[in-house]
């Protein structure tokens, strides 16, 4: 039996396929390129389903949910203005 060669992720809802072996940041960029590069700009966070960040270099799996975030709001660093 051969291994299908692409996977399905959703990122904020919407289903993408990309290549078996892509990256977090591929996934985001086969949805929305501005979104991509908000997150390599920092101003943005990807998060699985759980709300926890994801690094961008980390390879997708089928079925793998990722919402994007204000990376203000992973910072928890308690200095908000």
């Amino acid at each position: 039996m051969t291994e299908p060669t692409e996977v399905r992720a959703f990122v904020n809802g919407a289903a993408v396929a990309v290549a078996r072996g892509a990256t977090v940041i591929d996934a985001v960029r086969a949805h929305d390129a501005s979104i991509a590069e908000a997150l390599v700009a920092g101003t943005r966070a990807a998060t699985d389903s759980r709300g926890l960040p994801v690094a961008l270099t980390e390879p997708v799996s089928g079925g793998m949910v990722l919402r994007i975030v204000s990376a203000r709001a992973l910072g928890g660093n308690g200095d908000d203005e």
